[in-house]
């Protein structure tokens, strides 16, 4: 069921005319009932009892908001111009909302794809576009929405590690913009016949279940130690390399392989050490 637009009458207009008329009947069942004419005056009663049934065919449209008309259980179509509007008073009438609107989703727990135990939350933005569909195909597009989207944020969670332990590889913590991208495009999916569309959906909570936080915690410390260390091992490295190479382009001194050996460990040593090094004076002969 798709959204058809349906005109309507400007209820202003429509309710000056029924007060109008509903004065000049009111006059005349007065003028019937003093002359005693019978006819006047209950034609004067049925002309304002259709005047004020055809008020109730009035009704209110604010901005960003639409009127979902249906005659008898059958959809008739959708008002959304501002004001009071009036259309026939036959039809059913149901507001719904066009603004843009948002919501949190609970802290769900689910396993990530490394089977992780996590706990994690999304804020979706969402806005109704086809008012037919919304009222028609759901019962409760509100609810629908929500539920739909705390599904769609299941099966996200589940399709990526919490870390990225590999180079290119897209994780929860890491690739925000991906991640949101695939969230808002799932929740999309999931409310393709619910006249939504969802403008925005991220992650507002992302965290380790308690139970294996600091056991995670540790892994992570663990492994930005060992990232440091790698760095520094390959720095020190080249600095050797390079002040062992300056030394033998300028002769400032010939070092055989077993000096050469003891230079090289002394210098990483020093490079590599986490405390400042206490140098040793040799004032006599190294033999």
């Amino acid at each position: 069921m798709k959204e058809n637009s349906l005109n309507s009458l400007n209820g202003i207009v429509v309710l000056l005319v029924s007060l109008a008329g509903s004065l000049v009947g009111a006059y005349g069942f007065y003028i019937g009932a003093q002359g005693h004419d019978g006819f006047l005056a209950l034609a004067s009663v049925v002309t304002m009892a259709v005047l004020l049934f055809l008020m109730v065919g009035l009704y209110m449209v604010e901005p960003n908001q639409a009127a979902v008309l249906s005659l008898f259980g059958k959809y008739v179509g959708t008002v959304k111009e501002q004001g009071l509007r009036w259309n026939n008073p036959f039809y059913s009438k149901k507001k719904i909302s066009l603004r843009t609107r948002n919501f949190e989703s609970g802290r769900l727990k689910v396993n990530d794809l490394e089977g992780s135990p996590i706990e994690i939350a999304a804020i979706v933005v969402w806005s109704v576009v086809d008012s037919a569909e919304a009222v028609f195909n759901v019962d409760d597009y509100e609810s629908f929405v929500q539920i739909q989207s705390e599904s769609a944020l299941r099966a996200m969670a589940t399709s990526y590690p919490y870390d990225q332990h590999e180079d290119g590889k897209i994780s929860l913590r890491s690739h925000a913009g991906e991640i949101a991208k695939h969230l808002t495009e799932e929740i999309q999916e999931g409310l393709a016949d619910a006249g939504i569309r969802v403008i925005e959906a991220r992650i507002s909570h992302l965290a380790y279940a308690p139970e294996i936080a600091q056991a995670m915690l540790q892994r992570q410390q663990a492994s930005a130690i060992i990232a440091a260390r790698t760095r520094i091992v390959e720095g020190a490295v080249s600095m050797v390399e390079m002040a062992l190479s300056e030394l033998s382009k300028r002769n400032v001194v010939d070092l055989d392989p077993e000096r050469r050996a003891a230079m090289v460990s002394n210098l990483l040593v020093v490079l590599c050490g986490e405390r400042g090094t206490q140098p040793i004076v040799n004032a006599g002969s190294i033999y």
